[in-house]
């Protein structure tokens, strides 16, 4: 974001915080809810009146850096960098992404730049390290698409046994959406008037499970818009007597949510996952990009698999991508090359990363993929023989590698991963480690149901 301490600036975002207030006010808005996510995955939030939007716009809004060290459970840890009672910290909305929020009535959107008190870079804003990636991206003339998929369930609000799904039909039944007849349309209308345009939207496979796809906007954008989409859907959820859920696991041994992030890379107008000579028409620096990522996969999962319970997801034959390798509309693979058409031939088209849940960070998802893309782009890296099958069914010596199968490996990969950890930067990658391993104490000697219990509804 520009710079607050620039007294030019802090006039010009005021005045234009009191333009904002007075179309939010005519939309009969009154309050303005203003999120980050942080270290545990949790979206937490502060609000102010509407009346008071410029004074944020201006001068922020007080939050204690103690966030920083918040587990999924609320309790708190404390790492080299963060936690205890002492500091404060300023939280900035961004003004363009403002939004009246159609599902809740009275109330507005906007995510926050996390700031000190003097205006200067706070290290541990997970939404400027995004923005910093984007702008080396910038920087490099490597311009970025992304989008991420997002699954959720449905359970009955209030229900008896917390468990009782909203959509019970077959997987992908259209049974299912004849229950949700009215919860559809009102979570389409919704999001069309916070101006989210929808790809597609469908039942999934597990009973209670949807999922939605939106249209790619640039990195830091389509992680505002992760947080947006869910907190629209936990609303109109609420308003049909449902309640939902983005953990990665609702119910032990079922199949689990996952957040996939979709992307594409640019140069010149032009995307590099196309328009090649290869035989999956990637180009050169598109192949090189995509070989980095593989290559840094399984350091990359602490951030993009952050949680306990994400390593009950991250299992063989459910589709959630547990293996280390790329394949061509793979869906077990962990890196998928989604394909499209152009005339007679198949081509390359956009990157699916796949090992992804609903437990991470949006903006240290994008903002890690872009410094892994961003340190590949150039050195001419092949990607390794593509996997054709199901990994699993493979002979063990041609199986691909597993990915981290807990949390505490991720998180020694991530450390020990020079391009993740400069990116990152000191502050932020202790803080976040210092999170992550707080809780695999936290859940150590519960069994997976227990894991499950306490995370279900916390995402």
């Amino acid at each position: 974001m520009e710079s607050v301490a620039d007294p030019d600036q802090r006039t010009r975002r005021i005045a234009y915080a009191k333009e904002l207030t007075a179309r939010l006010t005519d939309d009969n808005v009154r309050v303005v809810a203003l999120t980050w996510i942080d270290n545990a995955g949790v979206t937490r939030v502060k609000t102010v009146p509407v009346d008071r939007l410029p004074d944020a716009a201006g001068w922020g809004v007080g939050m204690s850096p103690v966030f920083d060290v918040f587990l999924v459970d609320d309790s708190i840890t404390a790492g080299r960098h963060a936690g205890g009672p002492v500091g404060d910290l300023r939280l900035y909305p961004d003004l363009h992404r403002v939004d009246a929020l159609s599902a809740q009535p009275g109330w507005a959107w906007a995510p926050v730049d996390r700031l000190t008190q003097e205006g200067e870079p706070y290290p541990m804003c997970q939404r400027s390290f995004a923005q910093r990636m984007a702008a080396a991206a910038a920087e490099r003339e490597v311009g970025f698409r992304c989008a991420f998929e997002i699954e959720w369930y449905v359970g009955v609000l209030g229900s008896e046994n917390d468990m009782e799904p909203g959509a019970p039909g077959p997987a992908y039944g259209m049974s299912r959406l004849t229950d949700l007849a009215d919860y559809v349309p009102a979570l389409l209308r919704a999001l069309d008037a916070q101006g989210v345009p929808v790809d597609q939207f469908h039942p999934e496979y597990a009973p209670g499970q949807l999922e939605i796809s939106v249209a790619a906007t640039d990195p830091v954008g389509a992680a505002d818009r992760y947080v947006l989409v869910r907190e629209t859907i936990r609303a109109v959820s609420r308003a049909h007597g449902l309640r939902a859920s983005f953990a990665p696991v609702v119910e032990a041994g079922a199949v689990g949510n996952g957040a996939h992030l979709h992307f594409s890379a640019w140069a010149q107008g032009k995307n590099l996952f196309a328009g090649g000579y290869g035989p999956h028409g990637l180009t050169d620096r598109g192949e090189s990009i995509l070989a980095e990522l593989v290559a840094r996969m399984p350091a990359l999962c602490a951030i993009t698999a952050p949680s306990v319970a994400s390593y009950l997801r991250l299992v063989p034959q459910q589709w959630a991508a547990p293996y280390q390798c790329w394949g061509r509309e793979n869906r077990e693979a962990a890196l998928r090359l989604v394909t499209g058409t152009r005339g007679s031939e198949t081509r390359a088209a956009n990157a699916e990363l796949k090992c992804i849940d609903g437990s991470a960070n949006p903006y240290l998802v994008v903002g890690a993929v872009l410094a892994i893309a961003l340190a590949g782009v150039d050195t001419g890296r092949p990607l390794p023989p593509e996997v054709t099958v199901d990994p699993a069914t493979l002979p063990e010596e041609r199986r691909p590698p597993r990915l981290p199968q807990s949390v505490l490996a991720a998180v020694d990969l991530l450390e020990e991963d020079e391009v993740l950890a400069e990116a990152l930067g000191a502050p932020l990658l202790d803080t976040f480690a210092t999170v992550r391993r707080a809780e695999a104490d936290l859940f150590a000697g519960e069994d997976e149901e227990e894991v499950v219990a306490a995370t279900r509804w916390r995402y």
